[in-house]
């Protein structure tokens, strides 16, 4: 099982979008034997708590499920549980890397690093933005291009 964890600051915005963005596509690929999904914060705010409203109102309107999703802060066992932490900016890398050091066997990057001419190079945060939209047009482009990119390194159908 190829295990995937969004990260973002509060777990309550980019990454559950993520998360449940990242599911639909794993699911519309038949793939959820294969891959597994879950979202984190670095931060312990929101700890518990469902996702944004404006994140609930942007995947009800793409018929996305959310269901049962809830916010919970990054651990180290996470660095033990999944192949690949896909931070939404520079900060969540360096807070990251502030938790555990760097290890070779889990792939590290930003979603960002998937989404081809873009003119941002972090997902701007929507708790503080209020863009949702922008939020899910980088999100879904980024998730999209993560499962291609997972399905040929992995040797998928």
């Amino acid at each position: 099982m190829i295990r995937v964890l969004f990260v973002c600051l509060g777990n309550i915005c980019r990454s559950p979008m993520a998360e449940a963005i990242f599911r639909d596509y794993v699911q519309q690929e038949g793939l959820c034997e294969k891959i597994a999904v879950d979202s984190a914060g670095t931060g312990h705010w929101h700890i518990g708590e469902p996702p944004h409203e404006g994140t609930r109102e942007m995947l009800d309107k793409k018929n996305i499920s959310y269901e049962g999703m809830k916010a919970r802060q990054v651990n180290k066992t996470d660095w033990e549980h999944f192949d690949y932490m896909i931070a939404m900016d520079d900060q969540n890398i360096e807070d990251l890397y502030q938790l555990q050091q760097k290890n070779d066997e889990i792939e590290v990057v930003k979603l960002m690093d998937f989404v081809t001419d873009a003119p941002v190079t972090n997902v701007p945060d929507p708790y503080f933005t209020g863009d949702f939209d922008e939020t899910y047009r980088l999100v879904s482009e980024g998730c999209l291009n993560v499962l291609h990119h997972i399905k040929k390194q992995h040797n998928l159908q």
